[in-house]
C-alpha cells in the first residue's frame, strides 16, 4: 500500500478550525450519487403493485435520499486521506480542509439514524430494515472493511447502491418480493463494469492512493475481461422485469438493445489499448440505468398509451 498523508490544510481542519459553507456540507452528501440512488428508489415504488399516500410517497423518497447521502458524508470522513492524493477528489470538503472531520462524521452519523427511524415511524420497518442494511453495507462492509483490502471491494460493496428498488418497492408494500430481488440484482451487477470503467481511466489515482481495485491488483487485460462477462450476466437480468409481470414489451425490446449495446461497449474496451473507449463506457453505463429505469417508471406512468405488451 502507498504512504497516505493528508495535506496540510486537511490536517488543520483536523482541529476545528473549519466552518463548512452549506454548500460544504451538500458536497459531502455526494448529490450525484444521490439523485442515481433516489430515482431507482422511486422506480422500486412506482413499479411495486399498490398504493402509497403521495405524502407518504414523498417521506420515503426523502429518506432514501437522506441515508444515501449521509453514508456519503461518512465515506468522505473516512477516505479524507486517499481523497487527499486523488486528483478526482482532491477538491472535496474535507481534503481542502473547509469541513471539520468531527462534524462531518457527526453529520452523516445524525441524518442516518434519523431518516431510518422516519422511514419506520411514518412509512414501515421493512422499508426502514433494508434502508438501515444499505447503510450498513455501504459504511462498514465497502468503505471500512473492503475497499483498502480487496479488488472485489466494488463486487460485494457495491450492493448497497443495489437496495433502493427494493427499499421503494418495501415502502408500498411493506414486504420483499422476487421482483424486487431482481430490481436489486440489476444493479448489483451493472455496478462493477461501471466502476471498474471509471477505474481503468482513473487507475493512477487509485495507484496513487493504495487502493486496490481490480485494474491496480489484476492488470487492465484481466479487468476488461470481467468487465465483458458481467455485462452478458447482465442482460438477461435487466429483461426478467418482463418476465415476473412488472413490465411489458416496450420495456422488453428497450432492455435488449441496452444490454446489447452495453456489450459492445465492453467489447470494445477489450480491443481498446487506451482510455477512450474506458470513457465511453463508463458514460453509457450512467445512461444505460438512467434509460432502464425510465422505461419501467414509464410503463407505468403512461401504460395506456405506451403498452402494448
Amino acid at each position: 500500500m502507498t504512504d497516505i498523508t493528508m495535506r496540510p490544510d486537511a490536517e488543520a481542519s483536523v482541529g476545528g478550525v473549519a466552518t463548512g459553507s452549506v454548500r460544504d456540507y451538500f458536497e459531502l452528501l455526494k448529490p450525484r450519487v444521490m439523485s442515481l440512488v433516489v430515482f431507482s428508489g422511486f422506480a422500486g415504488m412506482i413499479v411495486a403493485p399498490g398504493h402509497l399516500h403521495p405524502v407518504l410517497a414523498l417521506t420515503a423518497i426523502l429518506c432514501i435520499a437522506v441515508a444515501a447521502g449521509a453514508s456519503g458524508a461518512i465515506n468522505m470522513w473516512y477516505e479524507r486521506d486517499i481523497d487527499a492524493v486523488m486528483h478526482r477528489t482532491s477538491n472535496r470538503p474535507l481534503p481542502e480542509g473547509r469541513v471539520d472531520p468531527d462534524e462531518a462524521l457527526s453529520f452523516g452519523v445524525v441524518l442516518t439514524i434519523g431518516s431510518i427511524a422516519l422511514m419506520g415511524l411514518a412509512v414501515n420497518w421493512v422499508a426502514a430494515g433494508l434502508l438501515a442494511l444499505a447503510s450498513f453495507v455501504y459504511v462498514f462492509v465497502y468503505t471500512i472493511w473492503l475497499k483498502r483490502r480487496t479488488p472485489q471491494n466494488i463486487v460485494i460493496g457495491g450492493a448497497s447502491g443495489a437496495f433502493p428498488p427494493m427499499i421503494g418497492w418495501a415502502a408500498v408494500t411493506g414486504d420483499v418480493s422476487v421482483a424486487s430481488v431482481l430490481l436489486f440484482l440489476l444493479i448489483f451487477m451493472w455496478t462493477p463494469p461501471h466502476f471498474w470503467a471509471l477505474a481503468l481511466f482513473r487507475n493512477g489515482d487509485y495507484t496513487r492512493a493504495g487502493v486496490p481495485m481490480l485494474p491496480v491488483v489484476a492488470g487492465e487485460r484481466e479487468t476488461k475481461k470481467q468487465m465483458l462477462i458481467y455485462t452478458l450476466l447482465l442482460l438477461p437480468i435487466a429483461v426478467s422485469p418482463y418476465f415476473v409481470g412488472i413490465a411489458g414489451l416496450p420495456y422488453l425490446a428497450g432492455s435488449t438493445v441496452l444490454g446489447v449495446l452495453f456489450v459492445v461497449f465492453a467489447v470494445q474496451v477489450c480491443r481498446d489499448k487506451t482510455d477512450r473507449s474506458a470513457k465511453q463506457m463508463f458514460g453509457f453505463s450512467i445512461l444505460y440505468l438512467f434509460l432502464l429505469l425510465s422505461l419501467l417508471i414509464g410503463e407505468q406512468l403512461y401504460g395506456p398509451l405506451i403498452r402494448f405488451g
